[in-house]
This record gives C-alpha cells, structure tokens and sequence, in this order.
C-alpha cells in the first residue's frame, strides 16, 4: 500500500525536474527509479497475494478442524443439539466467509499507513489539499455505515433460513425411500420448495444491501478523485501548484482509490464474518450432556440389563435371538450406550456400576458396539480398516482374516492401497459387512457387541465367519445378535428374548430341544441358509 504512492512522487519530480531542457540525466534517473519502484510493488503485490491466500486457507482449515473436533466432542448429543444441515452450512459457507474476513486485515493497515503517507506528501504540496483529503476519506467510509448495518441484519436472517432449508434438505434425502413408500414425496417437496423460495427472498435483500455498497465502494472514490483533481488543477491554473505537482496529487488521489475500497469492502467482509462467526461459535459453545464421573470397573466384569434380563458373562461369546432384530439391538446400545440410550438414565450396569454413573469416554474406551450399518468413510482400504491407529499389516491380515475378507483385498486393483468410496459403495453388502467386523476386530475391544455381523453373507462364509470370531476374541467378553444356528451353535450362551425379555437362556443346543419357540425361530434361519 505505502509502496503505491511513491510512483506519483517520482513521476512529478520527473516532470518538474527532467523534462526542463538539458536535464536529460535527471529525467533519466526518476525513470529508472519510477521502473524500480514499479518492478518492486509487482513483486510485493504478487506475495500479497500468496500470503492472503495462505491466511484464508489456514484459517478455513483452522475452524473446520475445531467444528469437527467439537462435534467429535459433542458425540451422541450432536443429533439432538443442532441439525446436520447446520453443521454442513457451518463447514462449507461460513468457514468460507470467516477465512475472507481474515484478509482485511493486512489491506486494512496498509491502508491507514497509505493514508497517513499520502496525506504528509500532500501537505509538501498544499496543505488545503491536505484538509480535504484528511477529511474527505473519513466521510466516504462513514456514508457506507449505515449500509453495512443493514446487511449485518439481512445476513443474519438469510443464514438463518439457510441453515434451516439445509436441515430440511438433509431430512428428505435421508428418509427419501421411506417418503416415497408413505407417499410423502410431493409434500416434502412442496415444503422444499416454499422455503427455497423464501430462501431466494431473502438472498434478494442481501444482494440489494451489496450492490449498493459495491456502487459506493466505486463509485464515492470516483467522485472524490474528481473532486480533488479539480481544486488542484484550478490551483496549478494560479500557479499555486506546479505540473508536476498537479500530476503527483492527481495520483495520489487516484492511489487512495485503493485503501477506501478496502475500507468499505472490508466493512461488507467484516459484516458478513461476524454473521458466520456467531453461528460457529454458537455451535463452539455447545456442550455434551451429563456422562458420569465413575471410571468404571478395574478389570473385566459383567454388563447386566435388567430392562431385558441379560446377563453377559466377561471372557465368554454371549449370543441374543429375537424374533425381532430391532429387540436384540435395543439391548445392545442400552449396554453399550449408544443412540438414545447415551444420556438415558437407565438400569444397566457394568460390574455392579450403573452404565450411566459411568464417564462415556471410559465406556466408549472399553466397550464397543459394531453395528452392521455403521459409517465407512472415504480412504484407503488400509485406511477404513484401521481406524484411528496404525497397527501395521500383520496385525490388519489377522484381522481381515478372523473376518473373511481376504477375498476383498485379493478382488482389488491395489490390495489394501485400494481406495473404498464413502459408505464403501464400490462394495457389495457382504463386504461392507466383513469390512465392518474387521475393522471392529483390530479394534481389539476389552467388550464387542456386534449387531447382525453375518446377516449379509452366504452360508459358507456365516460358517467361516463364526468360527474365526469365537477363535479371535478367545477368552474375551463377546456379544452378537443373530438368529442364524451357524452362528449361534459357536456361542457359550444364548438368550432366547420374546417382546425384549428373555424367555430361555441355554446354549444353542439345548434351546433347540427344550423351547419350541426358539426351534422355530431358527429353523427358519436354518432353511433360509
């Protein structure tokens, strides 16, 4: 910015000095030091540039890593705090918008220092030229104020009903198979629809404010240059004022173009960042629900849900049948505190300490439950396989083998460097599956409760898959739904639940011969395999 309004010195000295006849070597010498002022102000602007390009990026990146760490944070409570479309509006426009904010901040003191320079190089000249820029730069910037305000509160309402329309939008594409089975496509549609439109209302508003104080972003400084350049050059018409210094004020006005635009489209940046960074920071503040203090139990213990009756035994493969999968799996995440069952007060207990009077850090450190429709994120198969740690390739073979997925890294162009799309969708449903269990074995769990880990599997793999894992989690506590007898003839007990409370508890074997509701219910899993 400084760098800017030495040009219109040089020039003018060029032209009082150099272009009086026989003053060749002066016009000379205010040339190349006007060329070398200007090849350093190329160079300078161009690092600008670089350097503003890594503060927006460093900052974007800096508040997407604390929303995503603080939604890490938040865990089972995020769902019911803020909408997915809020957390998706917070990670993609306002991280956007904040990132530019930060910007304003270098052009914002070059400016003032370009302002001050100008304003002691114009007083060399005149010092009422001097007055009139001093307070005529001021009162531009104060004519955009009033707008600046008036966007601040449009752009408070257009984020608003966008978060909400995103949230809206996240609604329909999840449940969009469920919508057109209940014939509720259109409805959702419509709602869609009306608040898109209400969205495009408000964005009208916003573009409105903008326009105006982009019109006066350029067109305040225009008049200004005109204004100034008039009086200088009735002075020079006067002579009070040379040539040289005619063309210098023309310049330095024309180089105060630059810091008031920043002034004023700062103030529209500054506006808009304060818009998004009040929704981070409302998101920032958030906190986890209540989770327990206690550390839990010091070794291995027992998990007991006395909602359903079932008592897991530490160090042995537990298996829950149900006629409905849904009852097996609320006795899963009620031991395993996930879903709803996270902040519920409820009686389960783990070695005699109720579950919820229990730090859910510590739950989740030691207990892990391997659902059958859990998240694959985007990677390396190596990469989805391993989760938050590095265990190394023998480790991930174990693994993968305990989880019949040797196949899979086989069937690949790259084995285990083969990248898997998110939700592992260049997979079939049966590898999803194995992935999963993999993925929860090398997790290496103190307690696994894994829900319906073979429902998407052949026979002969369901076999395979069912002795592997009893062998793999040897002498460590395990818990599997399932109504398959390939898998339920491996476990050391089987609790046989009816409307979720048990009826029968046995191994396989002696349910089959002793309970002819349960031999029904697995029959039919028999003559399915």
């Amino acid at each position: 910015m400084v760098g800017l309004t030495l040009p219109p010195y040089l020039l003018s000295r060029a032209i009082d000095d150099g272009l009086t006849p026989g003053r060749r070597p002066a016009l000379a010498g205010w040339a190349a030091a006007l060329l070398g002022v200007g090849v350093v102000n190329a160079w300078l602007g161009i690092m600008r540039h670089r350097t503003m390009t890594r503060v927006r990026m460093h900052a974007a990146f800096r508040t997407v890593e604390a929303v995503v760490v603080h939604a890490t944070r938040l865990g089972a409570a995020l769902s019911r705090k803020v909408t997915a479309g809020e957390v998706v509006t917070i990670g993609f426009a306002d991280v956007t918008v904040i990132a530019q904010t930060l910007t304003i901040t270098g052009p914002g003191v070059g400016a003032v220092l370009a302002y001050i320079v100008v304003a002691v190089l114009l007083l060399t000249v005149s010092p009422l030229l001097a007055v009139v820029v001093l307070a005529g730069v001021p009162l531009l910037v104060l004519l955009a104020g009033p707008l600046l305000g008036r966007l601040g509160k449009v752009e408070t309402t257009y984020r608003t009903r966008q978060g909400a329309l995103a949230a809206r939008f996240v609604d329909i594409a999840g449940g969009l198979r469920v919508l057109n089975g209940l014939g509720g496509k259109d409805v959702y549609a419509e709602r869609y629809r009306r608040g898109s439109q209400e969205l495009r209302a408000e964005g009208y508003r916003v573009g409105a404010v903008t326009s105006w104080i982009q019109a006066l972003g350029v067109g305040l400084p225009t008049l200004f240059i005109g204004a100034v350049t008039w009086l200088a050059a009735r002075m020079a018409v006067q002579g009070d004022i040379t040539v040289g210094e005619l063309v210098a004020v023309y310049g330095y006005t024309a180089v105060l173009v630059v810091p008031v635009s920043f002034f004023i489209e700062g103030g529209y940046d500054l506006s808009r960042g304060l818009v998004a960074a009040r929704r981070v920071v409302q998101f920032l503040s958030l906190t986890p629900a209540a989770s327990g203090h206690a550390d839990g139990p010091s070794t291995a213990a027992p998990l007991c849900d006395p909602e359903s009756g079932v008592e897991i035994a530490s160090g042995k493969l537990t298996a829950l049948v149900s006629a409905r999968p849904a009852e097996s799996a609320a006795v899963v995440d009620r031991l395993g505190r996930l879903g709803r069952f996270a902040f519920a007060e409820r009686a389960a207990t783990w070695g005699g300490i109720r579950l919820d009077e229990i730090d859910l850090t510590r739950v989740r450190e030691r207990i892990l439950v391997a659902d059958h429709e859990a998240d694959l994120f985007a990677g390396t198969l190596r990469d989805v396989v391993s989760g938050k740690g590095d265990p190394g390739d023998e480790a991930i073979d174990r693994a993968l083998y305990a989880a019949v997925a040797q196949d899979i890294v086989r069937g690949l162009p790259d084995g285990l460097d083969s990248p898997i799309d998110p939700q592992g969708r260049n997979l079939s449903g049966g590898q999803r599956q194995r992935v999963r269990l993999a993925r929860a074995l090398l997790a290496d769990p103190e307690t696994l409760l894994a829900v319906e880990p073979t429902s998407a599997v052949d026979a002969h793999t369901e076999a395979a898959v069912a002795g592997r894992l009893r062998a793999a989690r040897s002498g460590r506590t395990t818990v599997v739904t399932s109504t398959s007898p390939l898998v339920l003839d491996q476990a050391d007990t089987v609790y046989y639940l009816v409307d979720g409370t048990v009826a029968a508890t046995g191994s396989h074997r002696d349910l089959l011969a002793g309970h002819p509701g349960y031999r029904l219910l697995v029959s039919r899993g028999m003559a399915a395999s």
